[in-house]
């Protein structure tokens, strides 16, 4: 049942109570308890003038701290509990969930991106949302911050993505949400590796940064077990300080990606990662590495930037570093096209896998997998590389391949049946190569993108078949349109 799986798309804002029961700083005791039983609740908020938390009061406060032991007219400043922990409201509800049972949390305070209280989140009412299938499942993705917990959380994704394709979820959303716990994990990550460095005397990050994801992880389309493509976003700061601030994001780099390895989210063989000083710039170089790729226009300097185009912040206080370098790119690229065209051809060889008389193309060179097709090399790069290269020259700023379809029908380069062609195609892609890639985990096979066609029901072979020519016809408009305007 769908209802089963719902829980892993609703949002912290959705479920939480508005208005929650605050007092502000300054209030004493005695009109806190007031607040709480005339509102018959079991804690009360402490925030400043402006709505920022500042603390909690709960029963236990009460009954521990205050009664029979102070006056009631004591300052609920000198009783609160002022460690608190609270969730964003643009957070998942799940994740709410997680942490509230692992810390036995009837209320969870609810923030906005300023920190300021907007409501308060109920564990009855968000278990409402959730079955109990599933309360087990949230469990296991939310487990604590230790290297421990993580890879617990990795292990526990497989099988997550096993009963939700069983549900019938599309794999597009399944691959979200295998998105979106991967990156949770880049943030926990993160947030261990720069608490290590403090506490080893490296200090506070010199000046603000970002963590960025790239390919399939800026796309929001991870599979099972994607390595990592990585990089930082650094604010700039003056050249004669680079050795010290260099040296800290350096270390930072090697703790996060070792730390990620041992988690799970296996080196880039590339070397596409933070650790590599190309993925690791200030916001200035990464606008001057970005005018140099389009200068040269080689071999390198295109695969890099297909790497690359597809990013996206997963760590970070101040997003607006990711947004100016976004609409660096955005800008560069509408005005480039020949840097558009020269990305064309660099990849003008992936061609859907269909041959002449609509057959298959499977693998013939690879023993192992002879017989079989590269969904992933023959359809869906195919599909994903037209997206992006209409979506960069348009200005489209959306990375992930779906919306990138949808911004290009809104536009009118695509219209309504090739985009319903294209997005039944890429649905039904991506269902066959996740439903291939458990099978391979369970038995213990290596995770691969081949599918072998006498796998495939009559009617899915048709569809497949259906949605490669889809995908061919939009690579033929590619490949006429950047060359016209180019000539």
């Amino acid at each position: 049942m769908r209802s089963q799986t719902a829980i892993f798309s609703k949002l912290v804002r959705d479920f939480m109570r508005d208005r929650p029961p605050t007092v502000l700083s300054g209030a004493t005791c005695v009109e806190a308890i007031r607040r709480m039983s005339g509102d018959h609740i079991s804690s009360v908020l402490v925030t400043d003038a402006n709505g920022r938390l500042l603390g909690i009061l709960t029963e236990q406060d009460v009954t521990r701290r205050i009664a029979f032991q102070i006056s009631p007219e004591t300052l609920v400043d000198q009783v609160m509990t002022r460690r608190v922990l609270t969730i964003p409201a643009g957070e998942y509800l799940y994740h709410a969930i997680g942490r509230m049972r692992r810390y036995n949390l009837r209320h969870l305070p609810v923030l906005d991106e300023h920190r300021v209280v907007v409501g308060i989140l109920d564990l009855y009412d968000a278990l409402s949302a959730a079955s109990a299938q599933m309360v087990q499942q949230i469990d296991l993705i939310t487990h604590e911050e230790t290297l421990e917990g993580l890879q617990k959380v990795k292990t526990a994704q497989v099988e997550l993505a096993a009963e939700l394709l069983d549900d019938g979820l599309p794999a597009p959303e399944i691959q979200a949400l295998l998105t979106h716990i991967n990156n949770d994990i880049y943030r926990r990550v993160t947030d261990m590796s720069i608490a290590s460095l403090a506490s080893e005397g490296w200090g506070k990050p010199p000046v603000d940064f970002s963590v960025i994801v790239m390919g399939s992880g800026g796309r929001g389309e991870n599979f099972i077990g994607p390595d990592q493509d990585n990089g930082f976003i650094i604010a700039d700061y003056p050249d004669e300080e680079h050795n010290r601030i260099d040296g800290y994001f350096m270390e930072l780099a090697s703790r996060l990606v070792t730390t990620l390895d041992i988690v799970g989210l296996p080196l880039c063989r590339g070397y596409c990662m933070a650790i590599n000083p190309m993925w690791r710039k200030t916001l200035s170089q990464w606008f001057r590495q970005l005018e140099g790729w389009g200068r040269k226009r080689n071999r390198i300097a295109l695969q890099l930037s297909d790497i690359f185009f597809d990013f996206q912040p997963v760590w970070g206080h101040h997003p607006d570093l990711a947004r100016r370098l976004r609409s660096h790119v955005t800008t560069m690229l509408r005005a480039d096209r020949a840097f558009l065209r020269a990305m064309y051809e660099e990849t003008s060889d992936h061609n859907v896998g269909l041959g002449l008389f609509g057959g298959f193309v499977t693998e013939k060179e690879n023993p192992y997998y002879r017989g079989q097709i590269n969904l992933k090399h023959h359809a869906l790069l195919p599909l994903i590389e037209a997206a992006r290269l209409f979506g960069l020259r348009e200005g489209v700023e959306q990375t992930g391949t779906l919306a990138r379809i949808d911004a290009l029908h809104d536009l009118g380069i695509f219209n309504a049946t090739e985009r319903e062609d294209l997005k039944n195609g890429f649905v039904q892609i991506t269902n066959l190569l996740l439903a291939q890639q458990i099978a391979d985990f369970r038995i213990g096979r290596k995770i691969t993108y081949f599918v072998h066609p006498d796998s495939l029901s009559k009617r899915v072979k048709s569809n497949l078949a259906d949605a490669m020519k889809a995908i061919d016809r939009v690579r033929d408009r590619v490949r006429a349109e950047l060359m016209s305007n180019l000539a």
